[in-house]
């Protein structure tokens, strides 16, 4: 009989005796191998709400462009990714405001230190200190809080506070998952700089911008990202500081705004000399002692050179700023040729 066909067979055997109080434990019935019959429900990974697959590949990751800043710290190197999942969008003020509210909740019934909740709340001055002379008291107000912008990407977190997000989406979904007899949830976290490099290319390998080309505009002369234009001017684009999430058109994966509205925190810390020391398949540099974080997209508040797909850029990890918000990502699981299951 085949192999399959008989754990099958013996599944079903094993259900009906369990529940008739016949069966003890599992392989002690008949001394073959067959492995557990009680694991829970993952077949087949569902891409998660919100999300868009990212199938593996490799590519070359690194500069495309000329390197304005003569910064050397994105040598070109081909390497491979894993298929994984990623956030459509950056996430958005609403998506943040429900784990802060849970958040909150947990306070309430003193399972979250007050000082956490301090930490993980937008800083909205940000809007106040990040601009000297700059009239931002009315977004410090507002940004946040007003129903307004509720689409627009959170920002005033850090990259603490984004890495507690991504533990608290896995709880919650994960919390859910149990509830159906399913599996646990794979762990939602910030993509790597290879992986968000990747996905902003959306298969476009050497892909100057998101959208491949070299410009920033379309035919019809229409601005392709939230950014700063010229000199003194944020309004080309049709918004003076960020933009709702979405507004522009997604790359070839399906992702929006990879290049500005916000720049994108990433789970990597940040050295220059990183590129030759990773490895090439799944190249991730940690280092718990480095502050420096790897940031990237470029922002509403940057020149088109800090969008490029190849332009690396950090922020200190206890920084929060009005230009720096984050995506999530998450493993592929099975067949990651396809994308999906």
């Amino acid at each position: 009989m085949n192999k399959f066909i008989k754990l099958f067979s013996l599944a079903l055997a094993a259900g009906y005796l369990s529940s008739c109080g016949l069966l003890g434990r599992g392989n002690e019935d008949t001394g073959d191998l067959y492995g557990t019959l009680d694991r829970p429900e993952f077949n087949p990974q569902e891409v998660p709400f919100g999300m868009v697959p990212c199938p593996g590949g490799t590519f070359h990751m690194g500069q495309t462009d000329e390197d304005v800043a003569a910064s050397m710290s994105n040598l070109n190197k081909q390497v491979t990714i894993r298929g994984f999942y990623m956030d459509e969008t950056e996430i958005t003020n609403n998506e943040y405001r429900q784990f802060m509210d849970a958040i909150k909740q947990d306070s309430m019934d003193v399972l979250t230190p007050e000082y956490v909740m301090t930490e993980l709340y937008p800083d909205t001055t940000v809007w106040m200190r990040d601009f000297t002379y700059s009239m931002g008291d009315p977004m410090m107000q507002y940004y946040y809080s007003h129903p307004a912008f509720d689409e627009y990407p959170v920002v005033g977190v850090d990259w603490f506070a984004a890495k507690y997000f991504c533990d608290w989406r896995t709880k919650l979904k994960t919390a859910r998952n149990i509830e159906n007899e399913l599996a646990a949830s794979v762990n939602f976290r910030l993509p790597s700089e290879a992986e968000w490099e990747y996905a902003a290319r959306g298969g476009r390998d050497l892909a100057t911008y998101p959208w491949g080309g070299p410009y920033m505009r379309n035919a019809k002369g229409c601005m392709l990202a939230n950014f700063k234009p010229g000199r003194g001017d944020y309004y080309s684009d049709g918004y003076s500081y960020t933009a709702p999430v979405g507004k522009y058109l997604p790359n070839d994966f399906g992702l929006y705004d990879m290049a500005g509205n916000v720049s994108e925190w990433c789970e990597d810390a940040y050295n220059e000399a990183a590129m030759p020391v990773v490895w090439d398949l799944n190249p991730t540099y940690y280092n718990d002692e480095e502050p420096r974080k790897v940031v990237r997209g470029g922002s509403w508040k940057d020149i088109a050179y800090y969008l490029e797909t190849g332009t690396r850029n950090f922020e200190y990890q206890d920084s929060a700023r009005s230009y720096i918000g984050f995506r999530c990502a998450m493993i592929m699981l099975g067949d990651t040729e396809s994308g999906r299951r």
